[in-house]
């Protein structure tokens, strides 16, 4: 994974990052190694494997290109995990095969423009149909979305209801109805593409839906206790770019005829980082080791996710403070470090919330 990264995904990262390109050359590669299989059922084309090993796949791929991370976390953390965890047999022989082979891009279309953290406000309905469903809404800052060959959608019976109403769908990209219109304007991770999807009616087969009726909200939260995993180790492997750019940095830049590797100043912020890269790192892997032996670990992975992602915010900070005015400027590292870095205390459940999750689990309530 190491040399995944650094031969190939580190130096295409800027250009991708600059011209806003869906990283395929990045998909290829991640394909070819096999690793949209990985944590998948061997039965349906999956790699088998562990969440550890998941972990480390994810924290090199972030920290060779945090976009591509993205990518990587949104199609096999959610929408394929979510498939093989809880689709029937006929989900997953038609639709695992394919996003195991990165011959289809998965999506995981939940948040919607009135509701993010609050996942239970959803206002995308479902009908039924004959011989179906419908769905009518729209989705916003869906990842993957606009490559994306198939999506795994929540949408709701009643909205007065709840969390109680929600059910999940499958949905192909083809689907009459369905329309994806890319957001532009990111501060960071601009290679991973953004989208609002608005369903139209969209027609969905009897066979579409995951689980049963009132099932979707509790499938969604298990997916997403597991995936936070997977964000901390995107953090991490921020971080850990963030760290590597500033002691490259600190070695080669000199000031007053010494590097600035001599600097007290320098040397502490770089050990700070090192820190805290390493207390991230254990924390992730912990949640990661929980979950491999079938024991709680949601509270870890929140914590993972919580420290993960601030140690991600400010290892880049540090990064871009030691390279000075150059680290403004792209297309440095730091420069666009520190713009993917923010993200991660955002998205797959802000730090707010991670704080809420810890406390309820040792507080109750």
């Amino acid at each position: 994974m190491r040399d995944l990264a650094d031969r190939e995904l580190a130096p295409r990262a800027a250009e991708a990052d600059r011209t806003e390109s869906f990283p395929w050359e990045n998909v290829r590669a991640i394909a070819d190694l096999g690793l949209f299989g990985l944590s998948l059922d061997p039965e349906f084309g999956g790699a088998g494997g562990t969440a550890r090993q998941l972990a480390v796949a994810t924290e090199e791929l972030s920290r060779g290109c945090a976009a591509t991370g993205t990518v990587y976390a949104a199609h096999l953390s959610l929408c394929a995990a979510y498939i093989n965890r809880f689709g029937t047999g006929g989900q997953k022989r038609g639709l695992l095969p394919d996003l195991a082979a990165g011959r289809r891009i998965g999506a995981f279309a939940l948040t919607e423009p009135g509701a993010g953290s609050d996942a239970a406000a959803i206002r995308t309905a479902v009908a039924d149909r004959p011989g179906g469903f419908a769905l009518s809404g729209t989705k916003a800052f869906i990842t993957n979305a606009a490559e994306a060959g198939v999506f795994v959608v929540m949408a709701t019976r009643d909205p007065s209801a709840g969390h109680r109403a929600i059910e999940t769908f499958v949905v192909e990209s083809q689907s009459p109805g369905l329309t994806v219109t890319p957001q532009h304007g990111k501060l960071g991770i601009r290679a991973s593409s953004t989208c609002e999807v608005t369903f139209d009616d969209v027609p969905v087969p009897a066979s579409g839906r995951i689980g049963g009726a009132g099932e979707g909200f509790s499938m969604t939260m298990r997916v997403l206790d597991a995936s936070r995993v997977s964000i901390a180790a995107q953090a991490v492997g921020i971080a850990q770019a963030a760290l590597e750019a500033s002691v490259s940095y600190a070695r080669e830049r000199r000031t007053f005829g010494r590097p600035i590797a001599d600097r007290q100043a320098v040397r502490w912020m770089i050990a700070d980082s090192a820190t805290q890269v390493e207390a991230a790192r254990r924390l992730t892997y912990r949640a990661a080791d929980l979950l491999d032996a079938g024991e709680p670990f949601e509270k870890e992975a929140s914590m993972a996710k919580l420290y993960a992602s601030r140690a991600a915010v400010e290892c880049a900070d540090r990064a871009v403070q030691i390279h000075g005015g150059v680290g403004y400027f792209a297309p440095t590292a730091a420069e666009r470090l520190y713009r993917d870095a923010k993200i991660t205390e955002i998205y797959e459940g802000t730090s707010e919330i991670q704080r809420t999750l810890i406390a309820r689990r040792l507080l109750g309530g």
